[in-house]
């Protein structure tokens, strides 16, 4: 029988965030990742790319049929109606599909990562709430690193998302990913064997 117990991870960009995600699946666990959802409900073929087709029309699709998003995220940044009418689409969408994953899991429990799982008030999907943490300025260095961002970009990006104390607040466990690789790994090895034993007693 599919399980719900689920745990929540989230953590500010360049927290790392992925290499957490990577220790639970390599432990058997199943990772639901809302940004591979996000992608998903607007594929060439779903109700979600065809809704915004019909209404924002052919600048928003690349010459294969795929969505633009650059020329999306220009259209809506600059009108608030608009990305109004998108959050309402995708949103839904987007929960829909976490939900239908979630039930579909078979793992032991299931982990769902959401960048914005506090932002966007899904914590109530999550039995417990796992935020990755690291120090802001780590935070800033690796994003930059990553996505080749200037530090202007990063620290918008940063000050949309909740605060590292609104986040912390929130969390029922927390990882400090400001050491190393092996530490982060050891950390998760610990909370794996704490959400197995959570899991078994849940259900």
């Amino acid at each position: 029988m599919a399980q719900n117990w689920v745990v929540g991870l989230t953590g500010g960009i360049g927290s790392g965030k992925s290499l957490v995600t990577d220790c639970f699946s390599a432990l058997g666990i199943d990772v639901i990742d809302a940004d591979v959802i996000a992608r998903q409900v607007v594929e060439p073929g779903s109700d979600g790319l065809a809704r915004i087709a019909s209404r924002f029309g052919d600048p928003v699709l690349h010459p294969d049929g795929t969505l633009n998003r650059q020329a999306l995220r220009e259209i809506v940044f600059h009108n608030p109606d608009q990305k109004q009418w998108l959050d309402a689409l995708l949103h839904p969408l987007i929960r829909e599909s976490m939900n239908s994953a979630i039930r579909a899991s078979t793992s032991a429990y299931a982990v769902l990562a959401v960048p914005l799982l506090i932002e966007n008030n899904l914590t109530a999907m999550a039995d417990r709430v796992l935020v990755i943490d690291c120090p802001e300025d780590l935070q800033l260095k690796r994003a930059m690193q990553r996505d080749g961002s200037s530090e202007q970009t990063i620290r918008n990006i940063m000050q949309a998302q909740a605060s590292r104390a609104t986040r912390l607040a929130h969390a029922d466990d927390i990882i400090d990913n400001s050491g190393t690789r092996e530490a982060t790994r050891h950390h998760v090895a610990n909370l794996h064997t704490r959400y197995l034993s959570m899991a078994s007693s849940a259900n």
